[in-house]
């Protein structure tokens, strides 16, 4: 499953910070400087999805604050289930 993610970088913490339409926000209190906000935002969704280590990889946007992430252990309805997110 591929889910579209707009990150905040250097937050006051980490945290899924809601819906945006269909996409979803990420805080994270790394700064956006050698990948560090890239690795935090994948433990953040990881932790939050209840996924292993790893499970989640960033395949596009990897220098901008509009990703895309692939899930690829769980259906979209599932993510969705998991995150609150919106109806499909």
């Amino acid at each position: 499953m591929m889910l579209s993610i707009k990150v905040i970088p250097s937050s006051s913490r980490d945290c899924i910070a809601g819906w945006l339409e269909n996409t979803l926000k990420v805080k994270v209190s790394a700064p956006p400087e050698k990948g560090r906000a890239n690795l935090s935002v994948q433990r953040v969704m990881e932790n939050a999805l209840g996924l292993p280590r790893g499970s989640v990889s960033i395949v596009k946007g990897k220098t901008s604050v509009n990703k895309v992430i692939e899930i690829p252990l769980l259906s979209e309805a599932e993510v969705y289930s998991r995150l609150s997110g919106p109806a499909q």
